[in-house]
């Protein structure tokens, strides 16, 4: 084989390894979620010169041998053993949790759209991409839909990338998520690396010394698990996933499934207040 072949080889295997990493971090299966108890959030014990400061959880239970499919309709209860709440009410969606919910738009807004989203997967890359803006033009902007954003990482670099999401200034929130999103093919690895992550979050003013103490904010770690914990309960099983109007939708929507969901609640002599 010349070389030009080899080189050609080695980038195809290159970009099919990354493409099942970005995959794989939308699939809240449970070999994800047993090797990361804080928030989605774990080091390998190889990376402690990283200065990851989590630890090794124990080895992930054996599951089925059918493929995970996170937009599948089998109650999450079936893949990971916990009570899940089926047709959950409001006020069991909008609990209130540790920390504060992160939003757009009126708080008085007359429907609310939540989403779950990991930061290391394609499929939130897509909506943020090639739906959200004109989601934020249409219905953000007009005042008549309040968005939230929940975390729910999945894998260990996720994880690392949500604490620091977290971390930056309320108002730089969703544009540190959108760089995360817009970068992903230059900060997501399998392994855990902090430097890719940390470049993204230094484009918002955020400091090493504020990375650094991000990290070891075990409130913050705490937090996190509260929310991806509480959408797992909720039916949370991947990314992205989305309330609208008190139903689950578990795909990854265009916006004109967008406007077919929203409208009708618009329309509706009360409209839906949260979900």
């Amino acid at each position: 084989m010349g070389e030009l072949s080899r080189r050609t080889a080695r980038s195809a295997s290159a970009a099919i390894l990354m493409a099942a990493v970005l995959l794989s971090a939308c699939s809240a299966n449970n070999n994800d979620l047993a090797a990361v108890p804080a928030a989605g959030v774990a080091a390998t014990s190889t990376d402690s010169a990283s200065g990851s400061p989590f630890p090794d959880a124990a080895p992930p239970a054996k599951t089925s041998e059918e493929p995970f499919n996170p937009f599948s309709t089998t109650p999450a209860s079936s893949t990971g053993g916990r009570e899940v709440i089926q047709n959950p009410t409001t006020a069991e969606i909008m609990a209130p949790g540790p920390l504060p919910e992160m939003t757009l738009g009126r708080p008085d807004a007359p429907v609310t759209v939540v989403q779950y989203a990991s930061l290391t997967c394609p499929h939130c890359r897509a909506f943020h991409k090639s739906t959200f803006p004109e989601f934020e033009r249409a219905y953000i902007k007009t005042g008549k839909v309040r968005f939230v954003m929940r975390e729910f990482p999945i894998g260990k670099q996720s994880g690392n990338a949500t604490i620091a999401l977290r971390c930056a200034p309320p108002n730089k929130y969703f544009e540190l998520y959108g760089k995360f999103m817009d970068q992903q093919n230059a900060w997501v690895s399998q392994e855990v690396r902090l430097e890719p992550i940390f470049a993204v979050a230094k484009q918002v003013g955020m400091t090493q010394s504020q990375f650094d103490s991000c990290l070891k904010n075990q409130a913050m770690i705490d937090g996190l698990k509260w929310v991806k914990e509480r959408g797992r309960t909720l039916g949370i099983i991947g990314t992205p996933m989305f309330f609208i109007g008190g139903k689950l939708v578990k795909k990854t929507l265009t916006m004109a499934e967008m406007r077919e969901l929203i409208d009708p609640l618009l329309a509706a002599p009360q409209a839906a207040v949260a979900n």
